[in-house]
């Protein structure tokens, strides 16, 4: 939400069932001679490459055997006793108690414990508004222009947040997105980042994730720049102006010889499926709208994020493969979210659909395994039952699928990154903290080690931290 309003808030109140209606309702479009120019384009176009690639190297790390814990696999599967071998960064196995455990591993006893993926993050502002909360580091937003695709989130990026390692710590996330604010209806490219101390932002870049775009649909838009006598100050202005956009960036992909544009090179890569969208939106309606508009141009979704009222189209978002990355009950703090239910979630689940839960605050990034079990709770009551092994992937493998990056981590198999939390309890219980996380198999943190806790220069610390009692 970009720090734009102030958030959170009750539950909300059991929604009319009338307003289900509109799940059964599609839409479509006449996508005609644009999203043929579009695909023109985009055969032919070939995107530059990126300027500030990534000097991500792992920590170091040993190989490693966890024993006897409850493992959640990140896709929906569970094995009790478990074993999970990992080494040089990646996972080598995992399995029941009969899985071979290889010379020289150091073994580490998880009875009583469980085991999971690390966790993904896919809506975070964390270093582009890092604490302290202060007016030098608002640097989300270039709320300049409505349309800015040419601003890149990591070029914000401050690696001294406290809130990584809290986030670390506190919330067992191993890999984030970093997004630009929703103040405009293009707001720049996100960057996914590994959740490793770095004196650089190239030094946190996930190496080989792709990039987003994030776009912002609704009341920000047309609020920020309505607010200031300019387009777009309604809806329909909000999408002529995304339109408008779109057009250009077909003229300009189709020109012989164009010049160097970073918005351009942005949009014409979202035009050729190098870039997806991750797109702030909360009404039903606007998402319907903001598909058919996909679906004129040619370019693909990833996620609504937010998208309160999801349960509303759950259909029409498994039928175009697109996820909903959801908070658990925040609710009311502006009219677009009026009509959000706590159980959104669980009904976008239950229809097939792709459900994530993410934070978009420096505080709910450290509990996103409470919220997803809120979540979880609240579908629950009102008689849909997730497994608890399924609801880890909205925290995990789902986030990972969102953001591209699901062939390399979000789930434990073998060869995927070895990003792993051993927690002391059920991670969906309110009393459960990460004890160690690993990080491409090296140990970033550990609650029995002092030297393996976060510190900062921003804080003291809090009484009885890494308590493992």
């Amino acid at each position: 939400m970009g720090r734009l309003f102030s958030k959170g808030g009750p539950a909300a109140a059991f929604a009319s069932l009338s307003a289900l209606a509109l799940a059964g309702c599609t839409t479509t479009s006449d996508s005609g001679g644009s999203a043929q120019s579009a695909a023109s384009a985009a055969d032919s176009w070939e995107a530059p490459a990126d300027p500030y690639p990534s000097t991500y190297q792992r920590y170091p790390g040993v190989p490693t055997a966890v024993v006897g814990a409850t493992i959640y696999d990140g896709a929906g599967g569970m094995i009790e006793n478990g074993v999970v071998l990992f080494a040089e960064g990646e996972v080598v196995a995992i399995g029941d108690a009969s899985l071979a455990i290889p010379e020289g591993y150091t073994r580490i006893d998880g009875t009583g414990r469980y085991v999971t993926p690390g966790i993904i993050d896919i809506h975070s502002h964390l270093g582009d508004y890092p604490t302290p909360s202060v007016q030098a580091h608002s640097d989300g937003n270039e709320a300049t222009s409505p349309t800015t695709p040419e601003v890149w989130a990591e070029h914000s990026v401050w690696p001294q947040d406290p809130g990584f390692s809290r986030a670390l710590a506190n919330g067992g996330v191993t890999s984030l997105q970093i997004l630009p604010g929703s103040a405009n209806l293009m707001g720049g490219r996100s960057v996914t980042l590994k959740n490793v101390y770095s004196r650089t932002v190239q030094g946190m870049k996930f190496p080989g994730a792709p990039y987003s775009m994030k776009m912002a649909c609704g009341e920000n838009p047309k609020r920020v720049y309505g607010g200031r006598g300019r387009a777009p100050s309604t809806r329909m202005g909000n999408m002529a102006v995304n339109r408008d956009t779109w057009l250009d960036a077909q003229a300009w992909m189709e020109r012989d010889d164009p010049p160097r544009d970073l918005a351009m090179e942005t949009l014409a890569g979202v035009l050729a499926g190098d870039i997806t969208i991750q797109n702030h939106c909360y009404r039903a309606d606007e998402m319907a709208q903001v598909l058919d508009m996909a679906e004129e141009f040619g370019y693909r979704v990833a996620a609504f994020h937010h998208a309160v009222e999801s349960y509303k189209i759950a259909d029409l978002l498994r039928e175009h493969d697109v996820c909903s990355a959801v908070w658990a009950d925040w609710y009311g703090f502006k009219m677009e979210a009026y009509d959000a239910i706590p159980e959104n979630a669980a009904m976008i689940h239950n229809a097939g659909a792709c459900v994530v839960i993410h934070s978009d605050d420096e505080n709910g990034i450290q509990r996103l395994n409470q919220e997803a079990a809120k979540a979880q709770a609240d579908g629950r009551r009102m008689g849909i039952i997730i497994p608890d092994a399924e609801v880890i992937s909205w925290i995990t493998l789902n986030a990972a699928r969102a953001m591209g990056i699901d062939s390399m981590t979000g789930s434990l198999e073998p060869g995927k990154m070895a990003d792993i939390v051993l927690w002391n309890g059920d991670p969906l219980s309110i009393y459960s903290r990460p004890e160690r996380v690993w990080i491409d198999g090296a140990l970033m943190f550990d609650m029995h080690n002092p030297n393996l806790r976060p510190v900062s220069d921003f804080e003291l610390g809090q009484p009885g931290e890494g308590d493992v009692k």
